[in-house]
């Protein structure tokens, strides 16, 4: 979303005076006024709110749990609509008299998604718009799955010493599943043989 600019320019020519009162100069001046358009007004004052029950001492969870209805009602942004639906259980339940530390932990939790995700579409983007990230190669993929950098040259030894460390985690052993571990140790397969390959050509 962000804010669109919007530059009037005005040309006007001033005279300007020297010390001794003669006109001296006829001047081009260019005056720029710039208005920032208004983003969504609704996003704006939404922000507003949230920011407030935010930075209570004790926040108000029944004027969340009010806010959070309104915008899973009239908000046009899908993500926004979902964060609100689904924060709005527990912030319901956070506004009883009787709600437990874990439900505010809870409601403050969701209400802190809103808050991100309100910054988020409030917030001006610059430089490319619209373009998707770049998408990674396999090298990459399989460099960043093990926790490798992207730029500089392997050797197989750091390959296998970066899949020792990342497979402690994903080994079912260790609590992870089979899959990530079985996805590692591909990973690793095919960067060591990438690392043999240029050794030989």
């Amino acid at each position: 979303m962000g804010f669109p600019l919007l530059l009037v320019l005005s040309f006007r020519y001033k005279l300007i005076q020297n010390l001794s009162g003669e006109n001296e100069k006829l001047y081009l001046c260019i005056v720029v006024v710039s208005l920032a358009l208004p983003m969504d007004k609704h996003l704006s004052e939404w922000k507003h709110s949230v920011e407030l029950i935010w930075s209570a001492a004790a926040p108000d969870y029944g004027e969340a749990a009010c806010l959070a209805a309104e915008i899973a009602r009239a908000s046009t942004e899908a993500i926004l609509r979902q964060a609100a639906t689904q924060a709005l259980p527990i912030l319901r339940s956070a506004s009883s008299e009787d709600a437990d530390h874990s439900t505010t932990d809870a409601a403050r939790r969701r209400l802190g998604v809103i808050r991100e995700v309100l910054h988020t579409l409030t917030t001006p983007t610059f430089g490319k718009r619209g373009n998707s990230p770049k998408l990674l190669t396999s090298e990459e993929r399989y460099r960043q799955m093990l926790g490798l950098p992207h730029g500089p040259r392997l050797s197989a030894p750091e390959i296998h010493q970066a899949w020792k460390r990342a497979a402690k985690s994903a080994h079912p052993d260790g609590g992870g599943s089979t899959q990530r571990f079985q996805e590692l140790s591909a990973a690793r397969d095919a960067l060591i043989r990438d690392v043999r390959l240029a050794r030989i050509s």
